[in-house]
């Protein structure tokens, strides 16, 4: 029996409808209503940031994030860290739910996005993938961490500055309760921090490019730049790594391998001891990197990100050298 034209389109609507709402329907590509500007791509499908990002972009209604939305994304990163390329084929139907397409290389996502988010896992990749987004003149940010050597993050910068593409880099932990609070100047000046964090090591990155970068960006978050020596005290199941500063302030990172596995830290001030509060997860970061694709202005300068990450390099010479100081000064000048 043949259905008449209007019981058909009604039949297919309501067929089509149920499809969707059951999830067998793949949802509208955020790219059909987002304006030019306020598309974002992703590199590297391998890490939970790229997930947990996509899901609060593409389902707030409101202009919390100034209209962004994610659209496209580029899944592949490490091809050696079980951890990471383990995670890619889940994250790849995760963010497919929100209309995000997948496309086959950087260089098609750099034609159907305006900004982008390389959150490859694997920090050996991150030259590499961020220089074709960078010659096209798309702000990115590059999660942690931004490379997986000193002399690797100083090239990304460089070739920032070459084709006048701005980006930043930042751990999620920078923003963990009571660092803003630092800024506003009501506890006085900073005269020393201890930091912590999970510490755990990857054998394809130095000791602490691959976690313990998070406590350690806690601790310039808090203590700023002009670190000039580097000592740190290794065991298996713990590092301690104590900067002095040019003005004479100490601040120390302390790396978990064992026991409970946590981040935080003690803020000594003029006025004040502060503790630390809770992680409170990626939102805040977020928030900052859609200030910097709407602005330009970047939140976290270049020259505080490669302090960071020669603090870390220098941590490795130490524990090399059984424990002698390095010289930070010397490394950045390299």
């Amino acid at each position: 029996m043949k259905y008449k034209r209007r019981e058909f389109i009604r039949a297919t609507s309501l067929t089509s409808v149920g499809l969707a709402m059951s999830g067998i329907l793949k949802p509208l590509s955020a790219q059909t209503s987002i304006p030019k500007g306020k598309r974002v791509g992703i590199i590297g499908l391998d890490t939970s940031h790229s997930t947990a990002f996509t899901k609060t972009l593409n389902t707030t209604t409101s202009d919390e994030y100034s209209g962004y939305k994610v659209v496209a994304a580029y899944p592949y990163g490490s091809k050696d860290i079980k951890s990471s390329y383990e995670r890619i084929p889940g994250y790849i139907e995760e963010v497919k739910k929100y209309g995000v397409e997948i496309v086959e290389s950087i260089k098609e996502l750099i034609s159907k996005v305006d900004v982008v988010l390389l959150e490859t896992n694997d920090g050996r990749l991150h030259l590499e993938q961020a220089l074709p987004v960078l010659k096209a003149g798309k702000r990115m940010f590059i999660d942690k961490p931004i490379a997986a050597s000193l002399s690797d993050a100083k090239k990304i910068f460089e070739v920032s500055e070459k084709y006048k593409t701005p980006l930043f880099s930042a751990s999620s932990l920078r923003y963990i309760e009571g660092i803003s609070e630092l800024s506003a100047g009501k506890t006085g000046k900073v005269i020393g921090a201890d930091t912590y964090s999970p510490a755990m090591i990857e054998l394809t990155h130095p000791d602490l490019f691959w976690y313990g970068i998070h406590g350690v960006e806690m601790l310039f978050a808090i203590m700023g730049t002009g670190c000039k020596s580097v000592t740190r005290a290794y065991t298996e199941s713990t590092d301690i790594v104590t900067g002095i500063w040019a003005d004479g302030r100490i601040g120390t990172f302390r790396g978990i391998r064992e026991g409970k596995k946590d981040f935080g830290g003690t803020v000594h001030t003029e006025k004040s001891v502060i503790k630390l509060g809770k992680f409170s997860g990626y939102n805040p970061l977020l928030k900052d990197i859609i200030r910097f694709f709407e602005t330009g202005e970047t939140p976290v300068k270049s020259e505080e990100t490669l302090e960071i990450f020669a603090f870390m390099h220098a941590a490795d010479e130490s524990k090399k050298k059984g424990g002698v100081p390095i010289d930070m000064v010397g490394l950045l000048k390299k």
